[in-house]
């Protein structure tokens, strides 16, 4: 998953996303709502968390911008502010959650997994192909009962698959869902984490469950 952190307080915005790169996030950060709208201009992210208090343009107006460009992208405030009148304008505009400062680091990610849970049409942590199941909340990954141990990356690139099961990724999409634009590596790392996963997932198993659509990427795929 690529979030985009939108945090003036420096402090602040480095701890958020030093804790999402820690659970396996691709993360960019800015500091303004100005640089929150270029952005998200320029790529694809799965959700963005948005203080409302930022300088240039604020986070309800970052926010108006991006619903009135008709972006369903899941929004997740912080604020200082808890009002309840801050909340509901929040929310009226097309907000998903609202956190308020401060606040606990893992009530924060279990935000988010609800937010792209519900995104992606999953209403459980759970995700299931065949006899391989992730569990989104752990980050622990089985196949038929058997424990899968597997790196941050790794579970990264495995769940973005799962949550498009069935659906052909193509090199440039996952690279863009994983990493962040700081990202300078080369042009087959997709290629060799996906044949990091296909040992762990697939090695010695009858069913092959990550499958190559030639000269269009892979997916995930229960069926033989």
């Amino acid at each position: 998953m690529r979030i985009l952190i939108a945090e003036d307080e420096r402090d602040m915005n480095r701890l958020i996303a030093k804790t999402l790169e820690k659970e396996g996030y691709g993360v960019d950060a800015c500091f303004n709502g100005e640089a929150a709208v270029d952005y998200l201009d320029a790529a694809q992210y799965d959700a963005a968390i948005l203080d409302v208090n930022m300088p240039k343009l604020d986070g309800f107006q970052v926010l108006k911008r991006i619903r009135d460009r008709g972006n369903d992208l899941p929004v997740l405030f912080l604020t200082a502010r808890d009002s309840i009148s801050d909340r509901v304008n929040g929310l009226d505009l097309g907000a998903d959650d609202y956190l308020v400062k401060p606040f606990d680091f893992d009530e924060l990610l279990a935000r988010l997994r609800v937010m792209t849970r519900r995104r992606s049409g999953h209403r459980t942590s759970l995700l299931k192909i065949g006899d391989l199941q992730i569990d989104t909340g752990s980050h622990t990954v089985s196949r038929g009962g058997r424990p899968i141990e597997l790196s941050a990356r790794e579970y990264a690139i495995l769940e973005y698959m799962a949550l498009n099961k069935g659906n052909v990724l193509s090199r440039e999409q996952i690279e863009t869902h994983v990493w962040n634009f700081d990202y300078s590596g080369g042009s087959n790392v997709v290629d060799v984490y996906i044949s990091y996963l296909r040992k762990k997932i697939d090695g010695g198993e009858t069913v092959k469950l990550i499958r190559t659509v030639w000269g269009a990427g892979w997916m995930l795929k229960e069926d033989s």
